[in-house]
């Protein structure tokens, strides 16, 4: 890549940055345009050009996101506030627009979330938002000795597209359980590709750490271990919902340019801050490659 074009890309980079942290604020084209250091007449569609849609479209995207982030994972506000914070005037407004964008209205979404639509809605903003990929370097890599930690565990097996259900049963059962995040560490093992060939194959745990003994409350809970070891380990902070970058840096990159061997143990992830706690560019993970 030509320094021109870096440069180019990190001016873009600090409009996304821009949104994402002010999305509560004024986001037209005066202020973007000056961010990004471009001219005023000329930047809106190259925002368009480079990200395949509008700036409009793309700042009403980020807020319908965090919006049914928080209706579907959190019950601390009620949906007047969220309409409020997406920046819609009424709810009666903010129903309409969430309801033609997703076929359901907000309350209904909050009870029971169809995710697929859902999936399909912000495609164009995930697709946007790869434009310009994150770039891991061997010096994001450190290798730790990780402590074995017993978890409790919640399996997802079957289509991704569902996966938010599972997780909603999982926040609801630890919740229950009286297993805050705050005290009680929480991983993914990924035990299939992320978009496998058939979609029925998908696979992965959701886990939570605890030496508590498990009451399942009426879901299918298992108790296992994360083992102990050393473990390459990339931090990812901003958009964890997709770890898959990382993760095939660590397999594809770093270990066959290394001296390393990895272990018998899938690659898997530790949550240290969560959507809708943060906004998705704070939120963070650790990405663990278990070695020999």
């Amino acid at each position: 890549m030509t320094a021109a074009l870096q440069n180019y890309h990190a001016r873009m980079q600090r409009v996304l940055d821009h949104i994402d942290r002010h999305l509560d604020d004024d986001l037209d084209l005066d202020t973007l345009s000056s961010v990004a250091a471009f001219s005023k007449f000329h930047f809106h569609r190259q925002f368009t050009a480079t990200f395949g849609l509008s700036v409009h479209r793309y700042v009403q995207l980020a807020r319908l996101k965090r919006a049914s982030h928080q209706l579907a994972y959190s019950n601390a506000q009620s949906v007047t506030d969220i309409a409020m914070d997406a920046g819609y005037d009424a709810p009666d407004a903010f129903a309409r627009a969430f309801r033609q964008r997703f076929g359901q209205s907000p309350s209904s979404f909050r009870n029971s979330p169809d995710w697929e639509p859902w999936l399909v809605a912000f495609g164009p903003l995930d697709n946007a938002r790869s434009k310009l990929m994150r770039i891991f370097s061997p010096d994001d890599v450190t290798i730790r000795d990780v402590p074995p930690t017993r978890v409790a565990i919640m399996q997802h097996r079957g289509d991704p597209a569902t996966l938010g259900d599972t997780i909603r049963r999982f926040i609801a059962w630890r919740k229950a359980a009286g297993l805050h995040p705050r005290t009680n560490p929480t991983f993914n093992v990924w035990r299939s590709e992320r978009r496998p060939a058939s979609p029925s194959a998908y696979s992965t745990d959701l886990c939570v750490g605890t030496d508590q003994p498990i009451e399942a409350n009426g879901e299918e809970i298992k108790a296992g271990e994360i083992p102990g070891g050393r473990c390459a380990v990339l931090r990812v902070v901003g958009y964890t919902d997709n770890l898959e970058p990382a993760a095939l840096y660590l397999y594809r990159d770093w270990l066959p340019a290394s001296d390393e061997e990895a272990r018998d143990f899938p690659i898997y992830c530790q949550r240290l801050s969560f959507v809708p706690d943060v906004g998705e560019h704070e939120a963070t993970a650790d990405v663990f490659l278990p070695l020999k």
